[in-house]
Protein backbone atom coordinates (compact mmCIF):
# COMPACT_ATOMS: atom_id res chain seq x y z
CA UNK A 1 0.00 0.00 0.00
CA UNK A 2 1.28 3.45 -0.96
CA UNK A 3 0.84 6.21 1.62
CA UNK A 4 0.63 9.55 -0.16
CA UNK A 5 -1.24 11.35 2.62
CA UNK A 6 -1.41 10.68 6.31
CA UNK A 7 -3.67 11.89 9.09
CA UNK A 8 -0.80 13.49 10.95
CA UNK A 9 -1.32 16.67 12.95
CA UNK A 10 0.07 19.57 10.96
CA UNK A 11 2.40 21.34 11.00
CA UNK A 12 4.93 18.97 12.57
CA UNK A 13 7.55 20.13 15.15
CA UNK A 14 10.52 19.05 13.05
CA UNK A 15 13.90 20.77 13.33
CA UNK A 16 12.93 22.68 16.48
CA UNK A 17 13.94 20.53 19.44
CA UNK A 18 17.35 18.99 20.31
CA UNK A 19 18.34 16.02 18.18
CA UNK A 20 17.43 13.27 17.69
CA UNK A 21 14.04 14.08 19.25
CA UNK A 22 13.82 17.07 16.92
CA UNK A 23 13.50 14.72 13.95
CA UNK A 24 10.61 12.70 15.37
CA UNK A 25 7.10 13.01 13.97
CA UNK A 26 4.05 13.38 16.20
CA UNK A 27 1.70 10.54 15.34
CA UNK A 28 -2.07 10.93 15.12
CA UNK A 29 -4.04 10.19 18.27
CA UNK A 30 -6.26 11.55 20.99
CA UNK A 31 -4.82 14.77 22.37
CA UNK A 32 -1.87 14.63 19.99
CA UNK A 33 -2.84 17.71 17.97
CA UNK A 34 -2.70 19.93 21.06
CA UNK A 35 0.74 18.60 22.00
CA UNK A 36 1.92 19.04 18.42
CA UNK A 37 0.76 22.67 18.39
CA UNK A 38 2.65 23.31 21.60
CA UNK A 39 5.85 21.70 20.30
CA UNK A 40 5.64 23.61 17.02
CA UNK A 41 5.47 26.81 19.06
CA UNK A 42 8.65 25.87 20.93
CA UNK A 43 6.81 25.10 24.17
CA UNK A 44 6.77 21.88 26.15
CA UNK A 45 3.29 20.46 26.82
CA UNK A 46 1.95 20.35 30.36
CA UNK A 47 1.08 16.66 29.94
CA UNK A 48 1.92 13.93 27.46
CA UNK A 49 -0.72 11.54 26.09
CA UNK A 50 0.25 7.88 26.42
CA UNK A 51 0.60 7.60 22.64
CA UNK A 52 3.40 10.17 22.65
CA UNK A 53 5.42 8.54 25.38
CA UNK A 54 8.18 7.93 22.81
CA UNK A 55 8.53 11.67 22.15
CA UNK A 56 8.66 12.48 25.86
CA UNK A 57 11.34 9.85 26.46
CA UNK A 58 13.40 11.02 23.49
CA UNK A 59 13.37 14.62 24.74
CA UNK A 60 14.59 13.43 28.14
CA UNK A 61 17.48 11.56 26.50
CA UNK A 62 16.15 8.01 26.96
CA UNK A 63 16.52 6.93 23.34
CA UNK A 64 16.31 3.19 24.04
CA UNK A 65 13.09 3.71 25.96
CA UNK A 66 11.73 5.92 23.19
CA UNK A 67 12.47 3.26 20.58
CA UNK A 68 10.71 0.60 22.66
CA UNK A 69 7.68 2.87 23.03
CA UNK A 70 7.11 3.23 19.29
CA UNK A 71 4.28 0.86 18.42
CA UNK A 72 2.97 -0.13 15.03
CA UNK A 73 4.34 -0.64 11.54
CA UNK A 74 2.70 2.35 9.86
CA UNK A 75 4.94 4.69 7.86
CA UNK A 76 5.07 7.32 10.63
CA UNK A 77 6.28 4.74 13.13
CA UNK A 78 8.82 3.51 10.58
CA UNK A 79 10.17 7.03 10.07
CA UNK A 80 10.44 7.53 13.84
CA UNK A 81 12.32 4.25 14.14
CA UNK A 82 14.62 5.45 11.35
CA UNK A 83 15.43 8.50 13.47
CA UNK A 84 16.31 6.46 16.55
CA UNK A 85 17.75 3.29 14.97
CA UNK A 86 18.84 4.06 11.38
CA UNK A 87 19.24 1.17 8.93
CA UNK A 88 19.28 0.78 5.18
CA UNK A 89 16.64 -1.95 5.35
CA UNK A 90 14.25 0.31 7.21
CA UNK A 91 14.84 3.12 4.73
CA UNK A 92 14.05 0.78 1.83
CA UNK A 93 10.85 -0.28 3.58
CA UNK A 94 9.76 3.34 3.96
CA UNK A 95 10.64 4.18 0.37
CA UNK A 96 8.38 1.36 -0.80
CA UNK A 97 5.28 2.72 0.92
CA UNK A 98 5.68 6.49 1.36
CA UNK A 99 5.06 9.32 -1.08
CA UNK A 100 4.80 13.10 -0.94
CA UNK A 101 5.58 14.81 2.34
CA UNK A 102 6.36 11.61 4.21
CA UNK A 103 8.70 10.36 1.50
CA UNK A 104 10.54 13.67 1.36
CA UNK A 105 10.90 13.74 5.11
CA UNK A 106 12.25 10.20 5.19
CA UNK A 107 15.00 11.34 2.81
CA UNK A 108 15.76 14.30 5.09
CA UNK A 109 16.19 11.91 8.01
CA UNK A 110 18.23 9.46 5.92
CA UNK A 111 20.65 12.23 4.97
CA UNK A 112 20.86 13.50 8.55
CA UNK A 113 21.71 10.08 9.99
CA UNK A 114 24.22 9.27 7.25
CA UNK A 115 22.30 6.65 5.26
CA UNK A 116 22.53 8.72 2.08
CA UNK A 117 25.13 11.14 0.77
CA UNK A 118 22.69 13.31 -1.15
CA UNK A 119 20.06 15.48 0.53
CA UNK A 120 16.54 15.52 -0.88
CA UNK A 121 15.73 18.17 -3.44
CA UNK A 122 14.54 21.29 -1.63
CA UNK A 123 11.01 21.66 -2.88
CA UNK A 124 8.57 24.51 -2.48
CA UNK A 125 5.52 24.08 -0.23
CA UNK A 126 3.15 24.29 -3.19
CA UNK A 127 4.69 21.10 -4.62
CA UNK A 128 2.51 18.99 -2.28
CA UNK A 129 5.16 18.90 0.41
CA UNK A 130 4.25 20.47 3.72
CA UNK A 131 6.04 23.73 4.46
CA UNK A 132 8.01 22.54 7.49
CA UNK A 133 9.28 19.50 5.60
CA UNK A 134 10.26 21.72 2.66
CA UNK A 135 12.17 23.88 5.16
CA UNK A 136 13.99 20.81 6.48
CA UNK A 137 14.89 19.79 2.94
CA UNK A 138 16.38 23.22 2.35
CA UNK A 139 18.30 22.88 5.62
CA UNK A 140 19.72 19.56 4.43
CA UNK A 141 20.75 21.24 1.18
CA UNK A 142 22.54 23.91 3.22
CA UNK A 143 24.42 21.26 5.20
CA UNK A 144 25.55 19.62 1.97
CA UNK A 145 26.65 22.97 0.53
CA UNK A 146 28.71 23.76 3.63
CA UNK A 147 30.34 20.34 3.43
CA UNK A 148 31.56 21.36 -0.03
CA UNK A 149 32.65 24.82 1.13
CA UNK A 150 29.86 26.58 -0.77
CA UNK A 151 28.70 29.20 1.74
CA UNK A 152 26.78 31.20 -0.86
CA UNK A 153 24.61 28.21 -1.74
CA UNK A 154 24.19 27.35 1.94
CA UNK A 155 22.94 30.86 2.70
CA UNK A 156 20.47 30.70 -0.19
CA UNK A 157 19.13 27.37 1.06
CA UNK A 158 18.82 28.52 4.68
CA UNK A 159 17.04 31.70 3.63
CA UNK A 160 14.62 29.67 1.51
CA UNK A 161 14.08 27.29 4.42
CA UNK A 162 13.34 30.11 6.84
CA UNK A 163 10.87 31.64 4.38
CA UNK A 164 9.13 28.28 3.93
CA UNK A 165 8.92 27.74 7.70
CA UNK A 166 7.80 31.22 8.72
CA UNK A 167 4.06 30.85 7.95
CA UNK A 168 3.75 27.60 9.92
CA UNK A 169 6.49 27.61 12.57
CA UNK A 170 8.28 30.72 13.77
CA UNK A 171 10.37 28.50 16.06
CA UNK A 172 11.72 26.51 13.10
CA UNK A 173 12.28 29.74 11.16
CA UNK A 174 14.22 31.10 14.14
CA UNK A 175 16.42 28.01 14.27
CA UNK A 176 17.21 28.29 10.56
CA UNK A 177 17.93 32.02 10.82
CA UNK A 178 20.32 31.24 13.67
CA UNK A 179 22.21 28.84 11.41
CA UNK A 180 22.15 31.45 8.66
CA UNK A 181 23.64 34.09 10.97
CA UNK A 182 26.54 31.81 11.87
CA UNK A 183 27.28 31.18 8.18
CA UNK A 184 27.13 34.92 7.49
CA UNK A 185 29.58 35.43 10.34
CA UNK A 186 31.94 32.85 8.89
CA UNK A 187 31.87 34.84 5.66
CA UNK A 188 32.86 37.99 7.54
CA UNK A 189 29.49 39.70 7.15
CA UNK A 190 29.19 40.95 10.71
CA UNK A 191 26.53 43.58 9.95
CA UNK A 192 24.29 41.08 8.20
CA UNK A 193 24.96 38.46 10.85
CA UNK A 194 24.05 40.89 13.64
CA UNK A 195 20.66 41.61 12.04
CA UNK A 196 19.99 37.93 11.43
CA UNK A 197 20.98 36.96 14.99
CA UNK A 198 18.53 39.51 16.37
CA UNK A 199 15.78 38.22 14.09
CA UNK A 200 16.45 34.64 15.22
CA UNK A 201 16.46 35.62 18.90
CA UNK A 202 13.24 37.52 18.42
CA UNK A 203 11.50 34.50 16.90
CA UNK A 204 12.65 32.24 19.74
CA UNK A 205 11.82 34.71 22.52
CA UNK A 206 9.34 33.25 25.01
CA UNK A 207 9.89 29.64 23.92
CA UNK A 208 11.18 26.78 26.05
CA UNK A 209 14.14 26.39 23.69
CA UNK A 210 16.56 27.65 26.33
CA UNK A 211 19.69 25.97 24.97
CA UNK A 212 19.11 27.16 21.41
CA UNK A 213 18.52 30.70 22.63
CA UNK A 214 21.63 30.57 24.82
CA UNK A 215 23.74 29.31 21.92
CA UNK A 216 22.56 32.24 19.79
CA UNK A 217 23.38 34.70 22.56
CA UNK A 218 26.88 33.22 22.87
CA UNK A 219 27.48 33.37 19.10
CA UNK A 220 26.28 36.96 19.04
CA UNK A 221 28.49 37.79 22.04
CA UNK A 222 31.59 36.26 20.45
CA UNK A 223 30.97 38.32 17.33
CA UNK A 224 30.71 41.57 19.32
CA UNK A 225 33.73 40.64 21.46
CA UNK A 226 35.87 40.20 18.36
CA UNK A 227 34.53 43.44 16.87
CA UNK A 228 35.32 45.29 20.10
CA UNK A 229 39.03 45.26 19.25
CA UNK A 230 38.22 48.00 16.72
CA UNK A 231 35.18 49.42 18.55
CA UNK A 232 35.60 49.00 22.34
CA UNK A 233 32.02 50.11 23.07
CA UNK A 234 30.80 46.77 21.66
CA UNK A 235 32.37 44.90 24.58
CA UNK A 236 29.39 45.94 26.74
CA UNK A 237 27.04 44.38 24.16
CA UNK A 238 29.07 41.16 24.27
CA UNK A 239 28.84 41.06 28.07
CA UNK A 240 25.06 41.56 27.92
CA UNK A 241 24.71 38.59 25.56
CA UNK A 242 26.89 36.35 27.73
CA UNK A 243 24.81 37.25 30.78
CA UNK A 244 21.62 36.56 28.83
CA UNK A 245 22.95 33.13 27.91
CA UNK A 246 23.83 32.35 31.52
CA UNK A 247 20.30 33.21 32.60
CA UNK A 248 19.03 30.49 30.27
CA UNK A 249 21.35 27.55 31.00
CA UNK A 250 23.22 25.93 33.87
CA UNK A 251 26.18 23.60 34.12
CA UNK A 252 23.68 20.72 34.24
CA UNK A 253 21.38 21.70 31.36
CA UNK A 254 24.06 22.78 28.85
CA UNK A 255 27.57 22.36 30.25
CA UNK A 256 29.52 23.42 27.17
CA UNK A 257 27.43 26.52 26.50
CA UNK A 258 27.67 27.38 30.21
CA UNK A 259 31.45 27.00 30.16
CA UNK A 260 32.05 28.96 26.95
CA UNK A 261 29.85 31.82 28.16
CA UNK A 262 31.64 31.96 31.51
CA UNK A 263 35.15 31.75 30.05
CA UNK A 264 34.47 34.48 27.50
CA UNK A 265 32.58 36.64 29.99
CA UNK A 266 35.59 36.54 32.29
CA UNK A 267 37.90 37.58 29.48
CA UNK A 268 35.52 40.39 28.47
CA UNK A 269 35.47 41.75 32.02
CA UNK A 270 39.26 41.68 32.15
CA UNK A 271 39.43 43.57 28.85
CA UNK A 272 37.28 46.46 30.09
CA UNK A 273 39.12 49.62 31.19
CA UNK A 274 39.43 50.17 34.94
CA UNK A 275 38.50 53.81 35.54
CA UNK A 276 37.02 53.68 39.04
CA UNK A 277 37.74 51.73 42.20
CA UNK A 278 34.46 49.85 41.82
CA UNK A 279 35.55 48.63 38.41
CA UNK A 280 38.17 46.46 40.09
CA UNK A 281 35.34 44.26 41.37
CA UNK A 282 34.96 43.03 37.81
CA UNK A 283 38.26 41.18 38.18
CA UNK A 284 36.78 39.18 41.05
CA UNK A 285 33.69 38.41 38.94
CA UNK A 286 35.94 37.45 36.02
CA UNK A 287 37.92 35.08 38.25
CA UNK A 288 34.74 33.36 39.44
CA UNK A 289 33.43 33.08 35.87
CA UNK A 290 36.62 31.38 34.73
CA UNK A 291 36.58 29.07 37.74
CA UNK A 292 33.05 28.05 36.74
CA UNK A 293 34.19 27.40 33.16
CA UNK A 294 37.00 25.16 34.42
CA UNK A 295 34.41 22.95 36.11
CA UNK A 296 33.58 21.83 32.56
CA UNK A 297 36.80 22.35 30.60
CA UNK A 298 39.48 19.80 31.43
CA UNK A 299 42.78 18.91 29.75
CA UNK A 300 41.22 15.68 28.51
CA UNK A 301 37.85 16.96 27.29
CA UNK A 302 38.68 20.49 26.02
CA UNK A 303 42.45 20.79 25.88
CA UNK A 304 42.68 24.15 24.07
CA UNK A 305 39.78 25.81 25.89
CA UNK A 306 41.07 24.54 29.24
CA UNK A 307 44.56 25.87 28.50
CA UNK A 308 43.43 29.35 27.46
CA UNK A 309 40.93 29.68 30.31
CA UNK A 310 43.45 28.46 32.87
CA UNK A 311 46.01 30.95 31.55
CA UNK A 312 43.51 33.83 31.71
CA UNK A 313 42.55 32.83 35.26
CA UNK A 314 46.18 32.78 36.33
CA UNK A 315 46.78 36.23 34.82
CA UNK A 316 43.71 37.60 36.61
CA UNK A 317 44.82 36.18 39.96
CA UNK A 318 48.19 37.91 39.72
CA UNK A 319 46.61 41.35 39.36
CA UNK A 320 43.38 40.96 41.37
CA UNK A 321 43.30 43.35 44.35
CA UNK A 322 43.00 41.22 47.47
CA UNK A 323 44.10 40.95 51.07
CA UNK A 324 45.33 37.49 50.07
CA UNK A 325 47.42 38.58 47.11
CA UNK A 326 50.39 36.36 47.91
CA UNK A 327 48.13 33.29 48.06
CA UNK A 328 46.48 34.29 44.79
CA UNK A 329 49.84 34.71 43.06
CA UNK A 330 51.06 31.39 44.43
CA UNK A 331 47.94 29.74 43.00
CA UNK A 332 48.60 31.45 39.67
CA UNK A 333 52.15 30.05 39.61
CA UNK A 334 50.71 26.54 39.98
CA UNK A 335 48.10 27.15 37.29
CA UNK A 336 50.83 28.28 34.90
CA UNK A 337 52.79 25.13 35.72
CA UNK A 338 49.84 22.93 34.78
CA UNK A 339 49.48 24.74 31.45
CA UNK A 340 53.22 24.36 30.75
CA UNK A 341 52.81 20.60 31.05
CA UNK A 342 50.64 20.72 27.90
CA UNK A 343 52.38 23.48 25.92
CA UNK A 344 55.28 21.68 24.31
CA UNK A 345 58.35 23.56 23.05
CA UNK A 346 58.09 21.86 19.67
CA UNK A 347 54.32 21.97 19.11
CA UNK A 348 53.58 25.48 20.42
CA UNK A 349 56.79 27.40 21.15
CA UNK A 350 55.26 30.88 21.25
CA UNK A 351 52.36 29.72 23.43
CA UNK A 352 54.83 28.10 25.82
CA UNK A 353 56.88 31.29 25.89
CA UNK A 354 53.85 33.35 26.92
CA UNK A 355 53.15 31.02 29.81
CA UNK A 356 56.80 31.02 30.87
CA UNK A 357 56.91 34.80 30.75
CA UNK A 358 53.80 35.25 32.81
CA UNK A 359 54.85 32.62 35.33
CA UNK A 360 58.25 34.31 35.62
CA UNK A 361 56.47 37.60 36.20
CA UNK A 362 54.32 36.02 38.95
CA UNK A 363 57.36 34.46 40.60
CA UNK A 364 59.04 37.87 40.53
CA UNK A 365 56.04 39.33 42.36
CA UNK A 366 56.63 36.72 45.06
CA UNK A 367 60.33 37.52 45.19
CA UNK A 368 61.35 34.03 44.00
CA UNK A 369 63.93 35.58 41.72
CA UNK A 370 66.15 32.66 40.74
CA UNK A 371 63.30 30.60 39.35
CA UNK A 372 61.68 33.72 37.87
CA UNK A 373 64.84 34.57 35.94
CA UNK A 374 65.15 31.03 34.59
CA UNK A 375 61.57 31.17 33.25
CA UNK A 376 62.00 34.65 31.83
CA UNK A 377 65.28 33.90 30.07
CA UNK A 378 63.74 30.83 28.42
CA UNK A 379 60.73 32.87 27.33
CA UNK A 380 62.91 35.67 25.96
CA UNK A 381 64.97 33.25 23.87
CA UNK A 382 61.82 31.87 22.24
CA UNK A 383 60.34 35.33 21.64
CA UNK A 384 63.59 36.50 20.05
CA UNK A 385 63.65 33.42 17.82
CA UNK A 386 60.20 34.24 16.49
CA UNK A 387 60.65 38.00 16.27
CA UNK A 388 58.12 38.87 18.98
CA UNK A 389 59.65 42.26 19.78
CA UNK A 390 56.88 43.54 22.08
CA UNK A 391 57.03 40.37 24.16
CA UNK A 392 60.82 40.58 24.33
CA UNK A 393 60.56 44.12 25.67
CA UNK A 394 58.01 42.98 28.25
CA UNK A 395 60.29 40.22 29.49
CA UNK A 396 63.29 42.54 29.62
CA UNK A 397 61.28 45.01 31.68
CA UNK A 398 60.60 42.37 34.32
CA UNK A 399 64.23 41.22 34.30
CA UNK A 400 65.37 44.84 34.74
CA UNK A 401 63.04 45.25 37.72
CA UNK A 402 64.38 42.03 39.25
CA UNK A 403 67.93 43.34 38.82
CA UNK A 404 67.00 46.57 40.62
CA UNK A 405 65.42 44.67 43.51
CA UNK A 406 68.41 42.32 43.82
CA UNK A 407 70.69 45.35 43.94
CA UNK A 408 68.62 46.75 46.81
CA UNK A 409 68.82 43.40 48.59
CA UNK A 410 72.56 43.45 48.40
CA UNK A 411 72.49 46.93 49.90
CA UNK A 412 70.24 45.64 52.67
CA UNK A 413 67.36 47.97 51.81
CA UNK A 414 64.54 45.42 51.20
CA UNK A 415 63.31 42.18 52.71
CA UNK A 416 63.93 39.26 50.29
CA UNK A 417 61.53 36.61 48.91
CA UNK A 418 57.80 36.31 49.15
CA UNK A 419 56.86 39.93 49.81
CA UNK A 420 55.82 41.20 46.42
CA UNK A 421 59.33 42.32 45.52
CA UNK A 422 58.29 43.25 41.96
CA UNK A 423 55.06 45.16 41.38
CA UNK A 424 53.19 46.85 38.59
CA UNK A 425 52.89 45.92 34.93
CA UNK A 426 50.42 43.53 33.33
CA UNK A 427 50.34 40.13 31.63
CA UNK A 428 53.07 39.70 29.03
CA UNK A 429 51.45 39.26 25.58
Amino acid sequence: MIYEQTCLPAPQPVGIWPLPAGYLLVAAGSGHSEVCESLVGGRLPEAWPGGLRYYELALSGDLAGALDAIAGDDPVSLVNRLVLAPSGELLDEIRAVARGTLACYAEVVAYAVGLTDTPPRAVAPEAEVDAEVAAMAYAAQATAALAHGDRRRALEALEAGAQAAMPVSSALAGQLLGQMANVQLDEGGTKRASVTFQAALGLLEGTDLAVSRAELHVSCAVMHQEMSEAAPRLLKTAVDHYLAALRLVTIDTAPEVFAIANANLGLAYLSMPMREAGDMLRIAVAVQSMRDALKVFTPDSHRDRWSSTQLNLANALVYMPSTHQAENIAEAVQLYEEVLALRDRCDDPEGRARVLANQGNALAHLGVFDKAKARLHEARAIFEEFGQDDAVRGVRSVLDEIAKQESKWRAGRVVPAGNGAVSGGGPIP
